[in-house]
């Protein structure tokens, strides 16, 4: 197994970090990582003009969807309120979703200078931004009580005890299945697979020529590595151990990336998403019997698919293994570098980290009214509990049974991201050997980490 101390204690760099510093801390990225090594431009270009750029992928856009739509509504809703209120006002810049997240725009702005002053950021993304100088921080305008609130939901988001980005929602992964795929094939609900020989035998009896009897995600991206996670935690297996080793090179990494080749090697699994990701139109239309993924789609088929009847389980555990999934969700994030940073950061705290009724009702009405996640403030689970958002069989087996085997998505920056992507990617899909895709991983690692210089990677 290889090991290598990592520098995941060592100081952590300032918001303010130096190009010299974050280009060292980014060597050997690779295209992958060119635009985030550039995040050091002078600010945005909108300084002193009174208005504040919050880019997102959700408002204001009109879709098919209806969920969509309602979440829409809400950031609109969210914007307009505090226009209403405010001196400084906001304008919502919507860009699609494949845009925002797989392309260099959000990045190379603020390589230019020209950033959003308010954005949308994930957990996987956070080292990017944070090594790069340009997030702002919150705490100063967060009460401690607030802060107390969110819990371990910010501890992705922090550094040095110090929050840098709040988070709306918190998506656990679990397994879907097609409710009417099931019963015809005779199974029951004592089917329901909790190991993953017995997951890959149910998939082979459900699959179809038209219909996949088990789907995880094929593109490479942030995404897939979130997905995969949650199989290699459940053997035991880490990237970095919890006092920075590199630790990739495990049992538990192997049979991980193994059993996804394997759905993949026979057939089980396709080599990219039925109905073209759309997960929805996949189910409806018959061309999927299982497929994880995550809390996010309860909404969409309540909206757009209210007759459909499909069930969802905890992801089912190696030999020895324990249950763990994997928790996502986005947050709002300011720009250090805006025109007005002290402005944005009081935005962000007012929508979502505020101690006043309607920042904790602001949340809820996202979890459990416009989405369906899970909220990652007590107070506002506790609020949309009561309304009954955690009511339907669906979303109370979320809550109630996924949720608490959850553990928080991890920030590693683009150059460990990409090893680990480069190894499921070449195992499931390339057919390479797992031992080897796993040795080459751990190298990389252990070679970027060894002159990593920015905030911690665990």
């Amino acid at each position: 197994m290889l090991h290598h101390r990592a520098a995941a204690k060592r100081a952590a760099a300032p918001p303010g970090a130096t190009r010299r510093r974050f280009l060292t801390a980014t060597a050997g990225a690779g295209a992958a990582a060119a635009s985030p090594a550039l995040l050091t431009g002078c600010g945005t270009a909108r300084a002193g003009t009174g208005r504040l750029r919050f880019w997102n992928f959700y408002g204001p856009q009109r879709s098919p969807d209806p969920a969509v739509n309602a979440q829409s509504k809400w950031f609109v809703d969210t914007v307009d309120r505090w226009n209403a209120t405010h001196e400084t006002q906001i304008d919502l810049v919507y860009l699609p979703r494949n845009t925002y997240i797989n392309s260099f725009k959000l990045p190379s702005a603020f390589a230019t200078g020209e950033g959003p002053d308010i954005f949308l950021l994930s957990p996987g993304d956070f080292l990017r931004y944070y090594n790069g100088g340009v997030l702002a921080d919150l705490t100063p305008h967060m009460a401690k009580e607030a802060v107390d609130d969110f819990g371990s939901a910010l501890d992705s988001r922090k550094v040095d005890g110090r929050v840098y980005a709040l988070p709306m929602e918190v998506e656990p992964l679990a397994m879907f299945y097609a409710q009417d795929v099931w019963e015809k094939a005779g199974l029951s609900e004592g089917d329901i697979p909790t190991s993953w020989d017995r997951m890959l035998d149910v998939g082979d009896k459900l699959r179809a020529k038209t219909r996949a009897g088990l789907v995880f995600e094929t593109n490479p991206g942030y995404l897939q590595n979130f997905t995969w996670y949650p199989w290699m935690w459940q053997g035991g297996g880490e990237v970095l151990d919890e006092s920075g080793e590199v630790a990739f090179d495990s049992k538990a990494t192997r049979q991980a990336l193994q059993l996804w080749q394997d759905a993949v090697r026979h057939g089980i699994a396709p080599r990219t998403p039925p109905a073209a990701g759309d997960v929805v139109g996949g189910f409806k239309g018959g061309n999927v019997a299982m497929w994880q993924q995550g809390i996010w789609n309860v909404a969409s088929f309540k909206a757009y698919a209210p007759a459909f009847k499909y069930g969802v389980f905890k992801l089912p555990v190696p030999p020895g293994g324990r249950y763990l999934t994997a928790l996502g969700g986005w947050s709002f994030a300011a720009n250090a570098r805006s025109g007005d940073a002290e402005a944005a950061a009081e935005f962000c705290v007012w929508a979502l980290g505020s101690m006043k009724d309607d920042s904790v009702d602001r949340m809820v009405d996202w979890c459990v009214g416009a989405k369906s996640d899970v909220a990652p403030r007590e107070s506002a689970l506790e609020r949309g509990a009561a309304k009954g958002g955690y009511d339907s069989a669906v979303m109370r087996r979320f809550k109630d049974e996924i949720f608490p085997g959850g553990r928080g998505e991890p920030r590693y920056p683009p150059v460990v991201y990409k090893a680990i992507s480069d190894a499921i990617q070449g195992t499931m899909l390339a057919d390479r050997g797992v031992a080897g895709e796993t040795e080459r991983a751990a190298g990389a690692i252990a070679a970027y980490t060894e002159s990593y210089k920015g905030a911690s990677l665990i």
